[in-house]
């Protein structure tokens, strides 16, 4: 089933993970299950695309240097700095 309408976030746009992220065997250096990403760190969008199976939107999203994690758009919300929020 493809979901309509727009992406919630675009390419270079700069997020956070709203949870932590484990290894759902993409990396499989890391062991099952690993940590990959902490809820809270920052990141930017590297390129969007869409699930085969549910059509939802998926990101990928580079967290640090070659770190690159796919993300669904619950697992995501939109980055602010800290000065921002104040």
């Amino acid at each position: 089933m493809m979901e309509a309408g727009e992406p919630r976030f675009e390419w270079g746009q700069r997020v956070r993970a709203v949870t932590d992220l484990f290894n759902d065997g993409s990396y499989p250096e890391r062991t099952s299950d690993a940590l990959l990403v902490g809820a809270g760190e920052a990141g930017e969008i590297v390129q969007v695309g869409r699930h085969v199976d549910s059509g939802g939107f998926v990101y990928m999203v580079e967290f640090s240097l070659n770190q690159v994690v796919g993300c669904m758009e619950p697992e995501l919300m939109p980055w602010h700095s800290s000065a921002e929020a104040q």
